[in-house]
């Protein structure tokens, strides 16, 4: 794979978040660690947005609708954009998100699944694992493969040692909308974005 790898300019991460979901796969995800380089394929993604009841750096209100909720957990969301947003989830995963729209507006998109391209010795290692179709097909599986953790929380993803990179486009008939997983609001949204029949893909459409 060459060695030459071009970030995208701050402005594609300040479009409409869905669409920057949608344009997230393809990309490439490019890990430098001591013993070599990881790289992966984004094949999922998800979008959350500032008036989400999803999203985590929202409260919903009693009487309905949302306003901003900053917490030391979440306080990365409302940074620049194209960054990492790294937090810990359910006791024992590391979930990675790419912070979109301009500084104060809590916007982000989950890197849900990844195909591996190089460094498949490494990422088994990590994992743990020798399957192949399991090592990067889900958040908390594709951290761990690619090392990342809570020192990357907001991270310039154009820097190495973990950047985020342009890769080849997916056209449109080969990308499946689809509702987001794992929440309990905003469960009706199509803000889950995949490539069709790919076999790292966490989930297909219900």
């Amino acid at each position: 794979m060459s060695e030459e790898f071009t970030c995208w300019e701050e402005t594609f991460f300040l479009r409409p978040t869905v669409k920057i979901a949608r344009g997230l796969l393809g990309a490439l995800l490019v890990r430098d660690l001591p013993e070599g380089r990881l790289v992966g394929r984004i094949v999922e993604t998800e979008a959350y947005l500032q008036n989400d009841p999803a999203c985590h750096g929202v409260r919903v209100l009693p009487e309905g609708g949302t306003v901003h909720r900053h917490t030391a957990r979440n306080a990365t969301m409302f940074g620049p954009p194209g960054r990492a947003y790294v937090y810990f989830t359910y006791g024992n995963h590391f979930m990675f998100n790419v912070i979109t729209q301009p500084e104060d507006v809590p916007e982000a998109v989950l890197i849900r699944a990844i195909e591996p391209l190089e460094g498949l010795d490494m990422m088994t290692r990590l994992r743990g694992m020798d399957d192949i179709y399991a090592l990067t097909s889900g958040p908390g599986k594709l951290t761990k493969a690619f090392a990342i953790d809570r020192t990357f929380d907001g991270h310039d993803l154009c820097q190495p040692p973990l950047r985020l990179v342009q890769g080849s486009p997916v056209p449109d008939p080969q990308v499946v909308p689809a509702t987001r997983i794992g929440i309990s609001r905003g469960t009706d949204l199509l803000w889950r974005f995949y490539v069709r029949e790919n076999p790292w893909v966490s989930r297909t459409s219900r």
